[in-house]
Parts: C-alpha cells; sequence; structure tokens
C-alpha cells in the first residue's frame, strides 16, 4: 500500500515541512556533486556512527539520505502527515517535535546498535515521530491510498489509525527479526530508529498539546 495524500485539511502554511524538505533535497543534491570517494567520507563524517557517537552527528544525519528512493520516500510521508501536525504544534514547537523525535529515533537506534561502525544517515526516524503523533491526533482521518489488486492496482480510501498502525508493526518485526545481525559490516534499514521515533512523536505530542485547542476546529476528527 502507498499513501498518496490525507484528508484532513490544514489552515496554516507549513513552512516549516517545505523548509525540512527543502533542506533534504538541498542535502542530497550536494552528495550527488561529490565522486565515491568524498561521499564515502562525507556520510563517515555526518552520519551517526554507534561506536563514535556525537551529538553533532545527530543533527547532520537527519538531513542526509542514502538515494533517490530513500529520498523521496521520507519527503512524501513527511510531506502527507507533517502539515497537520505543523498545524497542530505551530511552526516553532513543531521544528522542537521533528528534531525531538530525530535525536529519540538515533539514540533507540544506537542503543541497539551500540558496536557497530556502520553510518547511519536519514530523516526516517524523525518522520516516524511525526507519524506517531498523526496517528494520535487524526486517527479517523482517511488516506487516500494505491492498493495492487492481483494484476491491478487501485485507490481507496483507508483510516490512519489502520495504515499508520499497520506500518508499525512492520517495522516492530522487523526489528526483532534484525536483532543479532544488526551488528554486521554491511549496511540496512535501521527499523529499531523508526520503532524510537514512532514511540517518540506519540508521547511527546501529549506533552505539547492540548485537547481543546482541536476540539474547537470544525474539521478535526477523534
Amino acid at each position: 500500500m502507498i499513501p498518496l495524500r490525507d484528508t484532513e485539511p490544514s489552515h496554516t502554511f507549513p513552512a516549516v515541512t517545505i523548509g525540512i524538505i527543502g533542506l533534504n533535497v538541498l542535502a542530497f543534491l550536494y552528495q550527488l556533486s561529490l565522486d565515491r570517494y568524498e561521499l564515502n567520507w562525507f556520510i563517515a563524517q555526518y552520519g551517526v556512527i554507534p561506536t563514535r557517537f556525537q551529538w553533532a552527528d545527530v543533527a547532520s544525519s537527519v538531513f542526509l539520505h542514502g538515494g533517490w528512493w530513500h529520498l523521496i520516500g521520507n519527503m512524501w510521508f513527511l510531506w502527507i502527515y507533517g502539515d497537520n501536525v505543523e498545524d497542530l504544534l505551530g511552526h516553532a514547537k513543531y521544528l522542537f517535535f521533528y528534531l525531538a523525535c530525530g535525536t529519540a529515533a538515533t539514540l533507540v537506534h544506537v542503543a541497539f546498535n551500540f558496536d557497530s561502525r556502520v553510518p547511519t544517515i536519514g530523516a526516517s526516524g524523525a518522520i516516524a515521530g511525526v507519524m506517531g503523533a498523526y496517528l494520535i491526533k487524526f486517527p479517523r482521518s482517511k488516506i487516500l491510498t494505491l492498493v495492487p489488486v492481483f494484476v491491478f492496482v487501485t485507490t481507496m480510501e483507508v483510516p490512519a489509525f489502520l495504515i499508520l498502525a499497520y506500518w508499525f508493526v512492520i517495522q516492530f518485526f522487523s526489528g526483532i527479526g534484525s536483532v543479532g545481525h544488526s551488528h554486521l559490516s554491511q549496511g540496512g534499514v535501521a527499523w529499531f530508529a523508526h520503532i524510537g521515533g514512532f514511540l517518540a512523536g506519540i508521547g511527546l505530542i501529549f506533552l505539547l498539546t492540548k485537547r481543546d485547542r482541536y476540539l474547537r476546529r470544525p474539521y478535526s476528527r477523534w
């Protein structure tokens, strides 16, 4: 299932979401300008390496990506879910929320891969936090989703809580399945970063919002 867009309207311009997408695209275009040796050095320098953990790398790693599909997938999910969470929190608080979720995701990944020398990059953990917040605040919103049916492809509106809960279950069991293999030298998907970011988003959205604010809006769905 591929989400295309949500049905939850937003009444403010998602300046921070667009800014984050822009920064990620610019960072990736810079990566493309590097040759292979320079790129490997750049990723090792600014990605998070658990055995050489540095706080500065946490901030830089969430704006780097490993390829076009990595970038497009992450930015697509951020565009679908981010505008409503930004509308809910306000611009400044949303930026803090996004970076906090990215930090939590990174710390969880490091905790489960403390002996790894493989650099970790990507915005997936932070975006997972946005998705966790969306699940809590907009569970009855509909997500227009591309669904393959045998040899055909169709679209249908799926409740947000179903599609996001399904996504989390996949991350959870994939993470459990990766235990014991995360120390290997090859790269892969940072499943526990997704899990950590998602749970951080759920916790933070309760701390940073007041339910009454959105209840007064006529388009809110609970």
